[in-house]
């Protein structure tokens, strides 16, 4: 048995109330938080999009239909369990594929039952197509217009062994950039979101250098996530956005330290599109060197409904906030 005295993760503290903390629009400058979006923007993706959970996509034998920048793409599972993905059209006569059906791995047209088992046939050429044990990625080169990646950047994570993971998608009307802006915008969070967090303060930020061994361009946090009532479980943790449409959180220090929140932003619309739509797909990665933590794991089902429960609150606040600012931008009167 382990000498390691245990302690308890929770602490107590009394949130201020919401309209006594201490404001903190003078640190998130508009132009700090705009540069770290260009700098972001910047970054290679290789032309890779996030296109659901891993877990979504299942040994069942149906096609999957996505759409990634105003392209239809169709994805499904071979025999072997591997992802195979490309054009959602038919090209035969053009039929949408994600109404056909999977037959030992072979993608069967519904329409005049042309197969493709993933590989080039009748002019239909396959995407490239990852599968991180959490996240499945589509390279789409026409959508990206990018020096193509052999593989996406996919954060570091802990250990799927000994972590738990949960995806949560929503959809809304704004672009990535939107999404990404509001997620490098840490300022906000016990302001926006007084019910999930009791405290944040914003410790580093890229001007000063970020956080050391996290890269040169990371926010650093302290935050205490509230648990019920005075109940809270404090933490330090980055925000980085190593490729475009990518922002990732990551726990450095506190309880689950080396966990994740990573957001993911893929266009379901083409660029310039008048109304756009843009999927947040959301991945939590949670981990803990606690004892108890394998045994919360094989309860993974029941964590899985409780952090898309959380999630989607948060998200159901943020993505209004991403609409509003891609309203805003669309119409000239956005501040900076």
């Amino acid at each position: 048995m382990s000498g390691r005295r245990w302690t308890s993760p929770l602490r107590l503290r009394r949130a201020p109330d919401w309209e006594r903390q201490p404001p903190t629009w003078r640190e998130a400058r508009p132009s700090l938080i705009a540069g770290a979006l260009e700098r972001s923007a910047a970054r290679p993706s290789g032309n890779w999009y996030v296109v659901g959970a891993s877990r979504s996509f299942g040994a069942a034998g149906r096609p999957h239909g996505r759409t990634v920048a105003g392209e239809e793409v169709v994805l499904w599972r071979a025999g072997d369990g591997s992802l195979r993905a490309g054009p959602g059209a038919c090209p035969h006569l053009g039929a949408p594929l994600r109404h056909g059906r999977v037959v030992c791995g072979t993608l069967l047209c519904h329409w005049h039952g042309l197969a493709l088992d993933g590989g080039r046939r009748a002019g239909w050429e396959p995407y490239p197509v990852h599968d991180d044990g959490v996240l499945v990625w589509v390279r789409v080169d026409a959508a990206g217009g990018e020096a193509p990646l052999a593989r996406p950047v996919v954060p570091v994570r802990p250990d799927a062994g000994s972590a738990v993971d949960a995806v949560f998608t929503t959809v809304g009307r704004c672009e990535p950039e939107d999404v990404v802006a509001n997620r490098l915008d840490p300022w906000h969070g016990s302001w926006f979101h007084p019910y999930a967090f009791a405290g944040l303060r914003v410790t580093g930020v890229p001007e000063s250098g970020g956080t050391p061994g996290q890269g040169d361009d990371a926010f650093a946090v302290e935050v205490a996530f509230k648990v019920a009532g005075r109940l809270v479980v404090p933490v330090r943790a980055v925000f980085t956005a190593p490729e475009p449409r990518t922002v990732v959180m990551r726990i450095v220090d506190g309880e689950g330290a080396g966990s994740v929140v990573e957001t993911h932003a893929t266009p379901l619309t083409a660029p310039g599109d008048t109304h756009p739509r843009t999927a947040v797909v959301e991945a939590v990665v949670a981990s803990s060197d606690r004892r108890g933590f394998a045994l919360a794991r094989t309860a993974a089902p029941a964590l899985r409904t409780l952090m898309h429960r959380a999630a989607g609150r948060l998200w159901r606040d943020d993505l209004a906030y991403a609409e509003r600012r891609w309203s805003l931008r669309r119409t000239g009167r956005f501040p900076g």
